[in-house]
């Protein structure tokens, strides 16, 4: 996985967060979950990803594009097997680069925290399942 920083909210006056989210072969990404300050979109840009709409999860391709308003449940998966990529859109543009960050860490093995840790970073960055 690989997160690149397109837009960050300190950049756009906190009106919104561009990333562009690189899924490598292996399956990953969030299981059903929602934020309730902020809205979440997704546009695909190459590969196959599963996209959970509130209700069921859809296959989506290039072009496919899903809107989450505040409170909305939604989740993001690469189970293909193969590259995948998309842009997410966060409004207002709350700063996600080091939830990103940490994720990275955790998914890597060079960061563990205890599940008391894990449920005040996911408060703090606004994600609730």
């Amino acid at each position: 996985m690989k997160v690149t920083y397109l837009a960050r909210g300190t950049e756009t006056y906190g009106d919104f967060g561009l990333y562009r989210w690189d899924f490598s072969p292996e399956p990953s990404g969030p299981g059903p979950h929602f934020h309730r300050g902020l809205s979440e979109s997704f546009f695909v840009l190459d590969g196959n990803i599963r996209l959970y709409s509130g209700d069921r999860w859809v296959d989506a391709s290039a072009g496919d594009f899903l809107h989450v308003p505040p409170g909305g449940m939604h989740g993001f998966r690469n189970e293909s097997g193969e590259p995948a990529s998309m842009l997410l859109l966060f409004a207002p543009g709350a700063p996600r680069e080091e939830y990103f960050e940490t994720l990275l860490k955790l998914r890597n093995g060079s960061l563990e925290i205890t599940d008391s840790e894990r449920d005040a970073f996911s408060i703090r960055h606004d994600n609730w399942d």
